[in-house]
């Protein structure tokens, strides 16, 4: 594994405690959700726990308020109109609300209510919290799965960038209860609550959905890259990104034309996280072929 940093002071990111880290290895059970995979052969490594020190946030977190709430309210009218046909659509075929509310850890961990368009039956978690595993998901209904893809069951978070819960770009908000979890499996992830998380964002517009670890650790390293190199213009570029995607151009060619392509392994945080998720990966990949 790569050399471990040093944690940040107790009272990093506003909030005492976010640093404190054990430092022995953790002794992980089997985890509680099936996704959180760390192989039983891996379950001696280390996985560093709290927040990376050597993370620079540049300023321009506290200042790009000043676009986005103007641009929020331009977009709020058509994002809400088109929101209000789809609530319907969304109650006509299949029962429940056509919102959804959701719990979502937000910057240093505040908790926030997340609303998005209902894409799932309403009994999707009768047995308790499960994590999406995506287009294959049984619990998804056919209007959410074109909701999904076109990424229209997120219109309704232009409310959450107006009440400062959430930008437009940044990490991807994830419940409570899944945090505590993969921050057990996955190094510093706690580090990603450093800024308010996003609607889009480098890890959203590269990779598809988190379907295992693995995959978390890879959006981890494209999403401390947006926080440390985070601008206006690529903002902006984002957001257009994400605008081809709504009227359905296909997410590679979308990013493509917007020159933010990024991959995982050439990360500059990715010597965290590549040698584990290669032992997992080669873990893996021995089991299936047994």
């Amino acid at each position: 594994m790569s050399e471990h940093l040093a944690l940040n002071t107790p009272d990093a990111f506003g909030k005492p405690g976010y640093s404190e880290g054990n430092f022995e290895n953790p002794k992980l059970s089997l985890p509680a959700i099936p996704a959180f995979d760390i192989p039983e052969e891996l379950r001696g490594e280390f996985i560093a726990t709290g927040v990376l020190s050597t993370l620079e946030v540049p300023s321009y977190h506290d200042w790009k308020r000043f676009w986005e709430v103007p641009t929020a309210l331009v977009l709020a009218v058509p994002a809400l109109m088109v929101t209000a046909v789809l609530i319907v659509l969304v109650r006509l075929t299949s029962k429940g609300p056509g919102i959804y509310q959701q719990v979502r850890s937000g910057k240093d961990g505040k908790e926030f209510t997340m609303y998005k368009l209902r894409s799932m039956r309403t009994d999707a978690e009768k047995n308790g919290i499960q994590w999406s595993t995506g287009d294959a998901d049984r619990r998804i209904t056919p209007l959410g799965y074109w909701l999904r893809k076109l990424h229209l069951d997120e219109l309704p978070q232009i409310i959450n960038v107006l009440r400062g819960e959430m930008s437009f770009c940044g990490p991807r908000p994830e419940r409570p209860q899944f945090v505590s979890e993969l921050e057990k499996y996955v190094p510093y992830y706690r580090t990603r609550l450093a800024v308010r998380p996003g609607i889009t964002g480098f890890a959203q517009i590269n990779l598809p959905a988190d379907s295992d670890t693995v995959s978390v650790m890879k959006k981890q390293t494209l999403d401390l890259d947006y926080i440390e190199d985070a601008t206006l213009t690529a903002d902006l570029r984002m957001v257009g990104c994400t605008a081809l995607r709504l009227v359905g151009i296909p997410g590679k060619v979308a990013t493509k034309v917007a020159g933010l392509v990024r991959s995982p392994e050439e990360s500059k945080f990715s010597n965290h996280y590549i040698d584990l998720w290669r032992k997992c990966e080669s873990v893996k990949n021995q089991s299936s072929q047994n």
